[in-house]
């Protein structure tokens, strides 16, 4: 795939990303700073905790994940990215990559220099708003994850990362019922708090009670509404 063809203009994903609320004439400003780079390949680093912030990006194709490491090298991971999303908007804060970025699998992502992105949106309202409803989301991810992990059940918590999962594809216009998971089973039970072992059975269970099947990483929701009201996913975000 040639990435220098490209272009903000025809890209499938801008209406998920931050062209979405833009006039054409600002598009092409956008598009003139974005880096598009070679495909990372899968366990390649986009960037690491504790570096200087230079590129916020966004995933066009594959899946990142993002995780931090404690004193005895052990991974955390705080999310993953599927195309359409933003990473690295916590860096803004203090000007630094709060976590590690790897491809889950061969990805494509558009690089935009931040201090470029942050004179361009001083500029463009439209793309400041836009800047503060994708940081504003985030929040609103991270409240819904920390709900995730603290008041409901293991079942719960992966029937949920699951709608979740659904729910993104959904907003994309990709199957909401039959997807790939991007990412393995220990990955998924680092992310929800749980051993792998745990997942494994938990996805057996929720396959016997007629919600959910998982063969060769392949994702088929048996019966969304079941699914969601087992895993209390009323809310916007889960």
């Amino acid at each position: 795939m040639n990435t220098e063809q490209i272009r903000c203009q025809s890209c499938s994903i801008s209406k998920l990303c931050l062209p979405v609320m833009l006039a054409d004439s600002e598009i092409e400003h956008l598009d003139n700073i974005v880096k598009r780079r070679k495909p990372y390949q899968k366990d390649e680093i986009l960037f690491r905790q504790g570096e200087s912030l230079t590129h916020i990006f966004t995933v066009r194709s594959g899946c990142l994940k993002t995780f931090t490491l404690d004193e005895e090298g052990n991974e955390q991971i705080t999310g993953f990215y599927v195309p359409g999303e933003i990473v690295a908007l916590d860096a803004i804060g203090n000007g630094t990559y709060q976590s590690y970025a790897k491809a889950l699998d061969t990805s494509l992502v558009c690089a935009l220099p931040y201090s470029k992105l942050d004179s361009l949106a001083g500029q463009m309202p439209g793309l400041r708003t836009q800047l503060v409803k994708v940081m504003s989301n985030e929040i609103l991810d991270d409240k819904a994850l920390f709900l995730l992990l603290n008041k409901k059940t293991a079942e719960q918590r992966l029937g949920a990362f699951i709608m979740n999962l659904s729910r993104r594809y959904a907003i994309r216009s990709l199957s909401s019922e039959r997807f790939q998971l991007p990412m393995t089973q220990v990955d998924i039970a680092n992310y929800l708090g749980m051993a792998v072992e745990t997942v494994s059975r938990l996805f057996k269970k929720l396959h016997k009670l007629n919600l959910l099947e998982l063969k060769h990483r392949e994702i088929t929701i048996l019966n969304k509404d079941n699914l969601s009201q087992f895993a209390g996913t009323s809310c916007h975000h889960y």
